[in-house]
């Protein structure tokens, strides 16, 4: 470890934080993280993606090559990136996903699973076709839903919408399930579902404890609502200047810069690096 940093674990969110708008990852940025692993920092991707979404860009920064994790599914699984190992992996009871099913189907919402490459959706609607452009995965319609849903649990569930009518489906869902899950934004169109005890903080502290890490020598960043328990959890939470008001708020850093003009790289080298403006 270079004495030169305390942190010696860094979570980094993709989708508006490390990518640009274009999904694309900087070379700052980029070169920032490499940096960062040559000072003694491990560093590890988390997301709301699905594996088979992520792994291009661990292989873009060469976590495939060596010893690394991803969170995904916003922290429902953890896989080793060079083995595709997988550490852990949280889901849905059965009978709960059903339940769901049903509410959302009453409120003449479509619902979302995913499996491999594949985004599994009840009804065709736009806003799967833009998670579908987002993430890279292809939509596959499955009017059975409630059978393709008992075949196997899922580890989260996903409500695609119009955010001005997400946020009352989200009030009444919490309502009727949040004892028994994890309910929030993603995208302000993509409501998400995963399992009580999954979440990018609850994964990231399962990692951090496993590798002997401490809280205090753990940095986040991220900009979003599925962010928020990785920020509160972490030593050190960075939110990006163009993250959600409310995230910003459980900052201890908020970036200069946003995520088209290399904030992640203005954080570790602020953190990190120790290269203050």
């Amino acid at each position: 470890m270079n004495a030169q940093s305390a942190v010696r674990l860094l979570a980094v969110d993709l989708d508006d934080t490390l990518l640009r708008e274009d999904l694309t990852i900087s070379n700052d940025n980029k070169q920032a993280l490499i940096k960062a692993e040559e000072a003694g920092v491990t560093v590890l991707l988390a997301s709301g993606r699905v594996f088979e979404a992520m792994h291009h860009y661990a292989d873009e920064l060469g976590m495939t090559a060596r010893p690394g994790y991803l969170i995904s599914n916003n922290g429902g699984t953890i896989t080793r990136s060079d083995t595709g190992e997988l550490v852990s992996r949280k889901t849905i009871e059965p009978v709960l996903a059903q339940q769901i099913y049903e509410a959302v189907k009453t409120r003449n919402f479509p619902t979302e699973i995913y499996r491999g490459r594949s985004v599994y959706v009840d009804r065709d609607n736009s806003w799967t076709d833009i998670d579908c452009s987002l993430s890279g995965l292809t939509k596959k319609i499955v009017p059975d839903f409630a059978k393709t849903l008992a075949e196997e649990p899922p580890v989260k569930m996903v409500v695609p919408g119009d955010p001005k009518v997400l946020e009352k489906v989200q009030a009444e869902l919490t309502e009727m399930f949040g004892d028994t899950l994890t309910i929030f934004t993603s995208k302000p169109f993509f409501l998400e579902m995963l399992p009580k005890d999954a979440d990018k903080g609850q994964a990231l502290a399962y990692l951090a404890q496993s590798l002997g890490i401490a809280r205090e020598e753990v940095m986040a960043i991220g900009d979003s609502c599925n962010d928020l328990a990785m920020i509160q959890w972490a030593g050190i939470g960075v939110v990006m200047v163009n993250g959600n008001e409310a995230v910003k708020a459980e900052a201890t850093y908020v970036t200069r810069k946003t995520n088209e003009e290399n904030g992640v790289a203005e954080a570790v080298e602020h953190f990190i690096l120790h290269r203050h403006p």
